[in-house]
């Protein structure tokens, strides 16, 4: 099992300011990208290695790190990185191109050298320039990536590379896993140890390795044999498995302490923003009733906010248009409803400064994005926490509610805030507390087709794909960034491998996507061939979304990570097939009732009736993260459904029909 991650203190003092949060982001982006180093020198490849075509330590892997290393050193403000890599098989050659991020004007990229050495040993040093591209740009930010690509690569070669990164550095992360399987690494961390904060650090590592430190304070660890970071599907965010060992300045001792005085400090400044004004409680006078019910007025303003411009999916404002605009900074809930936009965060906190002015009791909670990530206690930083959500009782009942997210129902939670642990406001203090998740009856799709079967194996019809629940909502938000064309094509990708081979399915128009109440609707046309002609029988899938389904878990037999499906789930199909005439059914998909109990639940049925059958499909799975011990019942489910969607429907040509 992989170790508890541990927090344990270093020094206890520190000096000087640290480095800004974007910056934190900007490095810790390049550590991801491409950990490598530089104070190592070039090694001399030896015969095993320039010899080797696999790895007995890593079957079948692409290439595998033959030596890692990263060295940080405050004193002298740099980190410095260093690679050698065997590649093994063509996929292999991928990493002879690098990519390091960095922050122009406060960080450099300097001493970049790099070489390939082919398998009879001959060198070819990188001699071309590297490219700078830009990333990401605002008026006052900017991104931009060093990208090189090693020269003269082949199956067997040997990329060797090294650079170092000037400028601010802070406390790092040494992310020990990798894409590939790693034979050796160094990490070094030299801190400057002077003034008011103390160092600490957490480690996640399956390993006997330990980290060291010396008597001048240098931090060490040297680390050989480490697994390829895990690459199973439908896994849980990276940042709960991965190996690793984080570094932080920090000035308390333990990890508690953090906590109660950051969760006080966050309710201070929550407190002040959503402060009743008379401002707002006149915005209230606007929105709701005296005779309307707790419901009524926590729907009524929920309405309300959901109305006023999101930034989060649209733009921020540049400074001109501020000027022309007269928009002011927004430092308190009243500023959003007077301009009328804000963004996801203040819109969220607007909903509950309204909501209390209304009489509601309306709690504020700033959780975890679990798209990205999931919240660690050992890691004693607030940037974890990505999103506002807002909790109100209503009939006694907490009430969960994302008015930050456009186009989310009312009662409803994105799905990456379901599950999602963060910050409460309790009083003047934070407690922490995990939201529930969501049922698969909050997120149904419905998918009905309506087919004509020609002779000669053409389909022509329609389908109608009925979304709520995380499904409307991305389309619904994705309509909001990007014009018509672009959710045209992006529909028809995700509908192209639900369809069978040879049939064509053309997204056509939405139904009520601008009304996030109700279902939204896609209206889709289908034609191509269907089914294969043999003699007096036509054969036709059973099910017609299904034919071509990946279903997961079905070819692996084991699991090592947890599994994180996103959210629960419900598909309803139904599906029309008009026979041709002179056609009966010969056979159609048997019932089928497939069940794990607690968990999930397939059901298949047909009838045939006045030239026509209908095939239906009903998959209920009540279940978002599983152990790993539950993946044997896991895989036999998707096994089962996997041969229960393979079924055909056979048609049986009669002989008046023979005779036309």
């Amino acid at each position: 099992m992989i170790s508890l991650l541990r927090i344990i203190s270093i020094s206890s003092m520190r000096s000087s300011t640290r480095p800004l949060p974007w910056v934190r982001a900007a490095l810790g982006i390049l550590v991801l990208a491409s950990p490598v180093l530089l104070l190592a020198q070039f090694q001399q490849p030896t015969d095993n290695e320039l010899k080797m075509t696999s790895d007995p330590k890593a079957p079948g892997a692409a290439a595998v790190y033959l030596y890692r290393e990263e060295i940080t050193d405050e004193s002298d403000h740099f980190h410095s990185f260093y690679e050698r890599i065997k590649v093994l098989t063509e996929n292999g050659k991928e990493l002879a191109t690098v990519r390091i991020p960095y922050v122009p004007g406060a960080d450099k990229i300097t001493k970049i050298e790099g070489r390939t050495i082919h398998t009879d040993g001959t060198v070819i040093p990188l001699t071309v320039k590297p490219d700078n591209l830009i990333d990401f740009k605002t008026k006052n930010y900017q991104v931009d990536s060093v990208v090189f690509t090693l020269p003269s690569v082949e199956v067997g070669s040997i990329l060797e590379y090294r650079y170092r990164y000037s400028g601010e550095t802070f406390a790092p992360t040494w992310w020990i896993q990798q894409p590939y399987f790693v034979h050796k690494a160094h990490y070094s961390f030299h801190p400057e140890l002077s003034g008011l904060l103390g160092l600490m650090y957490a480690t996640r590592i399956d390993s006997d390795e330990k980290v060291v430190k010396d008597k001048k304070g240098n931090i060490t660890l040297d680390i050989a044999d480490v697994p390829p970071e895990p690459n199973e599907d439908w896994m849980p965010p990276l940042n709960t498995i991965r190996w690793r060992v984080e570094f932080y300045y920090t000035r308390v001792n333990t990890a508690k302490e953090f906590w109660d005085k950051a969760g006080k400090s966050w309710a201070s400044w929550v407190l002040e923003f959503i402060n009743p004004s008379g401002h707002i409680n006149n915005f209230v006078a606007q929105i709701v009733a005296p005779g309307d019910t707790d419901e009524q007025k926590a729907a009524k303003i929920y309405a309300a906010v959901q109305k006023i411009e999101n930034t989060r999916f649209t733009r921020t404002k540049s400074e001109a248009e501020r000027k022309k605009n007269k928009l002011k900074d927004i430092n308190k809930a009243e500023d959003v409803w007077k301009q009328q936009r804000g963004t996801d965060d203040e819109i969220a906190l607007l909903y509950v400064a309204l909501a209390r002015a209304a009489g509601l009791n309306a709690i504020p909670m700033k959780v975890v994005d679990r798209s990205r990530a999931l919240f660690d206690y050992t890691i004693l930083s607030t940037n974890q926490l990505d999103d506002y959500i807002v909790i109100v009782e209503l009939g006694g009942k907490d009430i969960y509610l994302d008015p930050g997210q456009k186009m989310c129902p009312f009662g409803n939670l994105h799905w990456k805030h379901t599950l999602a642990s963060g910050f409460r406001l309790a009083e003047k203090k934070a407690v922490f507390v995990t939201t529930p998740p969501g049922t698969y009856k909050q997120a149904v799709v419905q998918r009905v087709g309506d087919l004509s079967v020609s002779t000669d194996g053409s389909v022509q019809g329609t389908v109608r794909v009925v979304m709520t629940g995380p499904d409307a909502l991305r389309w619904r938000q994705l309509a909001l960034e990007n014009d018509t064309e672009e959710v045209k094509k992006q529909f028809d990708e995700s509908i192209r491998d639900e369809v069978p081979e040879g049939v064509q399915a053309s997204f056509d128009h939405f139904l009520a996507l601008d009304d996030y109440q109700a279902n939204l609707v896609a209206i889709v046309n289908v034609s191509g061939n269907l089914g294969a002609i043999t003699g007096k029988h036509f054969i036709l899938p059973g099910l017609f979304f299904q034919s071509r389904a990946l279903h997961p878990f079905v070819a692996q037999d084991k699991r090592l990570t947890p599994i994180d499906l996103q959210y629960a789930r419900m598909e309803q199909d139904s599906v029309t097939y008009h026979l041709p005439a002179g056609y009966t059914v010969e056979s159609a998909p048997r019932s089928s009732d497939i069940t794990w109990p607690d968990h999930a639940m397939l059901r298949i049925a047909s009838v045939a009736k006045d030239g026509s059958v209908i095939v239906a499909r009903s998959f209920a799975r009540n279940f978002t993260l599983l152990d790993p011990k539950a993946y044997s019942d896991l895989r036999d489910l998707y096994q089962k459904i996997a041969t229960a969607d393979q079924q055909q429907l056979v048609l049986t040509r009669s002989s008046a029909a023979k005779g036309n």
